[in-house]
């Protein structure tokens, strides 16, 4: 008895006979007791979680309506050599807008990042970069890209995601798309383009990794439409925690441990400290002493273990983004053959990877088998189609980090020698239009948006008399 009745510093004593009755029952008695005493605190917790983010979705949902997005064009001049590190500080430049909410901005005001879309469309094999961006962030956009691309030609277009179809199935059109996600923990960096560079010579050659990408883009043809996103948001520095942690367990040669659910780890964490208390009282409070192993040295390590250790340093040692990417294909249903472009464009993917670290997979399809496979097609395209239309980062998963130097890998204007014909570049350097003056539309089937003035369109200026014109 002695053992349940425990001495406080507090002046009182502590009688845990409760607990001795509760733990002589039988092992299915036993569970159904501790069950019936710490269940509902499970259940009070998923009740807490489904109702903050509730209620959070609302808030945000209230905040991003006064939103407004703006699609920019980009064009750089062909003869203009720039390496991706150019890009790389464009991408450095945005982050620049990442802010951290305190409690009160983001569960009452509904506050919440602001993000762009980084696009490669090719439009019946029109090619052109794009960005999208909210309208108050459209300087800082327009500077960051003057800023490495100084002769840039920078236009706002209407947005080309008008002509998906909103239902399915559809009479003139059908839909493929696709979602990647990284292979391995995102603290893992994937091929970038320091690796694209090799020399036959004395000289250093690039091969510039767009290259493949945007022949897949080049073989779209009359009807079809092939869209690039990646969704980027910025994001501070709590991402670089898990590269450091998981260093030293490659340092230490510890193998990581599966990751268990927040209600498991609180349910857990609950019974556990109750054995514990238990396990005190019968031991009269001494802790048993757990031996350390001894520190693991980078000495140690193999030669690809260090070169993975040094790849995870230089990720978290450059800004990071949460990114998304996606593709859609979309055709008239009698030139409709996704084959000929998105087999293509995954496999132009996995030039960035690297076995022993990272790369990209496919997530996420527009296909479906064994079950209800035709229903399950369909509500697949929908929410593909949702997601593009309106640059979803959180459709089908959870998004994941990537840092500045890759992001400019899978995403950075072509170098000169890259021949891709029908891509949209800027012939010339062009002076600043006059205000108000009415251009209709671009060299592409983009089509320049027109300024509007208390909500009505810009009317086209009527047309001029003529000088002699006869009169009765």
């Amino acid at each position: 008895m002695g053992y349940w009745l425990i001495d406080t510093p507090f002046g009182f004593s502590l009688d845990l006979s409760l607990w001795q009755s509760i733990l002589m029952l039988p092992e299915n008695e036993l569970i159904k007791v501790l069950f019936a005493i710490f269940g509902w605190t499970v259940v009070w917790l998923l009740f807490f979680f489904i109702a903050k983010e509730f209620w959070l979705k609302v808030r945000q949902g209230k905040y991003t309506k006064s939103w407004e997005w703006v699609l920019l064009a980009v064009d750089i001049p062909p003869l203009f050599i720039q390496t991706p590190k150019a890009v790389e500080q464009i991408f450095a430049h945005l982050s620049g807008v990442q802010s951290t909410p305190n409690f009160g901005e983001k569960y009452w005001q509904g506050e919440k990042q602001r993000y762009f879309s980084l696009e490669i469309v090719s439009i019946e094999g029109y090619i052109q970069f794009l960005i999208r961006t909210e309208k108050s962030l459209r300087d800082l956009v327009e500077a960051a890209v003057y800023a490495q691309y100084p002769e840039a030609e920078i236009t706002e277009v209407e947005d080309y995601v008008d002509i998906l179809p909103k239902t399915y199935p559809n009479e003139e059109y059908d839909i493929a798309a696709g979602e990647f996600k990284l292979a391995n923990d995102e603290s893992f960096p994937i091929r970038t383009y320091p690796s694209f560079e090799y020399s036959l010579s004395k000289d250093v050659v690039f091969s510039d990794p767009m290259a493949a990408i945007l022949e897949n883009f080049s073989r779209i043809g009359h009807g079809e439409n092939l869209w690039m996103q990646i969704i980027i948001e910025p994001t501070d520095n709590k991402w670089k925690e898990k590269g450091i942690e998981l260093v030293k367990k490659i340092v230490a040669n510890k193998k990581e441990t599966k990751s268990v659910p927040l209600l498991g780890k609180a349910a857990e964490g609950i019974v556990g400290e109750a054995i514990n208390i238990i396990k005190w009282s019968f031991e009269g409070g001494e802790e048993e002493k757990k031996k350390e192993d001894p520190p693991g040295k980078v000495s140690d390590l193999t030669p690809g273990a260090k070169s993975t250790v040094e790849s995870i340093e230089d990720k978290i040692s450059k800004i990071g983004f949460k990114t998304k990417l996606q593709v859609l294909y979309i055709a008239r249903k009698e030139v409709f053959n996704p084959t000929k472009c998105l087999k293509g464009f995954s496999g132009a993917l996995y030039q960035f990877n690297i076995n022993v670290r990272n790369g990209f997979k496919g997530h996420k399809s527009t296909s479906a088998t064994y079950w209800f496979k035709n229903h399950r097609i369909l509500e697949l395209k929908r929410k593909f189609a949702k997601a593009v239309r309106e640059r979803k980062i959180k459709t089908f998963g959870n998004p994941y980090i990537l840092n500045i130097e890759e992001l400019a890998t899978i995403w950075h204007f072509p170098l000169p020698f890259v021949k891709t014909p029908l891509m949209q570049k800027q012939i010339s350097k062009t002076a600043e239009p006059p205000i108000g003056l009415p251009i209709e539309t671009m060299d592409g089937p983009l089509r320049r948006k027109m300024p509007q003035v208390l909500n009505e369109p810009v009317k086209p200026p009527e047309p001029a008399t003529p000088d002699e014109l006869p009169f009765g």
